[in-house]
């Protein structure tokens, strides 16, 4: 009969943090349920507004990014956390857009992050 103990592998996994921005996203015109849910401003008109969603890498860098979105026109910042990376913001369709692609572009070109292309839907 064999030992378990021996047979048993034991795997360690580790991630290493690159610089970089994973996701970059405008949600045009979102349902209002969506607003509630993310406990974002709700006096909004819904019908011209958006919500601009990001991660990055190292998390920290959602602090630099919400400096730079909310520096770049007439956003609201809905939500910024250094411990994931993720950065939420609202606002008009046209500024959510300039505030992410705002911060795309300095990471990119300032901070020499590997960055995503913005999507929207």
């Amino acid at each position: 009969m064999s030992n378990s103990h021996e047979e048993q592998i034991r795997i360690v996994q580790e991630t290493v943090a690159g610089k970089e921005i994973t996701f970059a996203h405008v949600m045009g015109g979102p349902a209002p349920i969506v607003y509630q849910k993310l406990g974002l401003n709700p006096q909004l008109d819904y019908r011209s507004s958006a919500i601009g969603i990001m991660n990055m890498t190292p998390p920290e860098s959602a602090v630099i990014a919400s400096d730079i979105a909310v520096k770049s026109g007439n956003v609201y910042l809905g939500f910024a956390d250094r411990f994931t990376g993720t950065l939420i913001i609202t606002g008009e369709i046209s500024d959510v857009t300039s505030a992410l692609t705002e911060v795309v572009d300095f990471f990119q070109d300032t901070l020499g992050y590997v960055v995503c292309s913005i999507t929207r839907k």
